[in-house]
């Protein structure tokens, strides 16, 4: 079975789920900037599409969630504020939460598009070619 291509950077992806992630070093975890939480996600290839979705409740996409790509890096981001209101007990996360994957070698950034609904956060793009992944010879040039 052939590795998926964006679990390549943790070699353990699913281990961290079963602990609170407040001790898991950042660059091991995929998290983004020290101080914040891990977004939990689920990764489907369907119909020829890539799927990224992500826990993200209560939150206002527009306000609190921003999904963005730089070399290869799909990163979301979310900032969840606490409301001032007196309370008897919290099992609620707030504060900073983020996520990076490393993308399939030959996505186009243009091709990706998030949306929002009932607390999940979808992120899909088509699989690449797969002659794009695929490894090949570069021709040598002699000058002379």
């Amino acid at each position: 079975m052939p590795e998926t291509p964006t679990r390549r950077h943790r070699p353990l992806p699913d281990i961290f789920d079963w602990f609170d992630d407040s001790w898991i070093p950042s660059w091991l975890s995929g998290k983004v900037g020290s101080g914040t939480h891990a977004i939990r996600i689920e990764e489907l290839d369907q119909s020829g599409e890539h799927l990224v979705r992500a826990e993200l409740p209560g939150m206002d996409p527009e306000q609190d969630i921003e999904v963005s790509v730089a070399d290869g890096v799909l990163t979301i981001r979310a900032e969840h504020s606490e409301q001032i209101e007196e309370k008897q007990r919290s099992e609620f996360r707030y504060g900073s939460f983020a996520r990076s994957l490393a993308l399939p070698r030959g996505t186009a950034d243009k091709d990706i598009h998030a949306a929002y609904e009932d607390g999940i956060l979808t992120v899909r793009f088509p699989m690449p070619a797969e002659d794009a992944a695929e490894e090949h010879s570069i021709p040598i040039r002699h000058k002379e």
